[in-house]
């Protein structure tokens, strides 16, 4: 569902419900702006929270857009967890729109692009490395799961569903290990509690002693802006 303010300089806003949700939330990227909503709440108090917020959301916006325009740069080299090495990055004109130079810690990408190429080949990292760093946390923490899914969701960075398959933000590599292995840890304790109980927390401490600033280092989290480019 999408909702359009008012103002024109303001795109348009992504609802996304959930059940766990209590309260009206508003998310602001660069990338576009979100509201999360619980399962009871009509349209009437949505418009209302929007109104009462829409200064705000012009504010942040404008200040996120010329702040997104500046950091777009492609940088000269990136670390990516699992590597003992930064990636030097290496615009080229070439066929292939990226390719890794494993033993020189080198990613190689198309010049044309260069962004969009940047961001294929840390997807493809993520593929790779994500599911074998998962597996390994289940392992150590007993906990078991389906598949594991690699994914570039724009709200979260991990999901657990009923039938026990995770989803893991391909984001997270871009991250310190101890945040996704926060990650790994929170959805995982899911296959054993399909909620935000005590009883989950509890199963979450167990593994992850630091949760909590984990928890807090995770939501004031800003990846770059040429991985946010849609």
């Amino acid at each position: 569902m999408l909702l359009q303010l008012s103002a024109k300089d303001l795109p348009e806003i992504k609802m996304v419900r959930r059940a766990n949700a209590t309260k009206l939330r508003l998310r602001v990227e660069p990338t576009g702006i979100s509201v999360t909503e619980p399962l009871v709440c009509t349209k009437r108090q949505i418009q209302q929270f929007l109104d009462h917020s829409e200064q705000w959301l012009i504010e942040t916006w404008n200040k996120q857009q010329a702040q997104f325009q500046q950091q777009i740069d492609i940088p000269e080299q990136i670390n990516l967890f699992y590597h003992s090495h930064a990636f030097q990055i290496i615009r080229k004109k070439q066929h292939p729109i990226f390719q890794f130079d494993w033993e020189q810690h080198a990613i190689l990408i198309r010049d044309q692009d260069s962004e969009k190429a940047l961001q294929a080949a840390v997807l493809a990292y993520a593929k790779q490395f994500l599911p074998e760093y998962l597996q390994q946390v289940s392992q150590q923490t007993h906990m078991p799961y389906l598949i594991c899914a690699i994914r570039k969701p724009k709200t979260r960075w991990g999901s657990c569903s009923s039938k026990h398959d995770i989803m893991l933000n391909a984001g997270l590599v871009l991250m310190p290990e101890t945040l996704v292995r926060a990650v790994c840890v929170h959805e995982l304790a899911h296959t054993r509690h399909f909620d935000h109980s005590a009883a989950f927390w509890n199963e979450v401490a167990r593994y992850d002693v630091d949760y909590l600033e984990n928890r807090r280092q995770l939501k004031k989290i800003q990846l770059p802006a040429w991985w946010l480019l849609s």
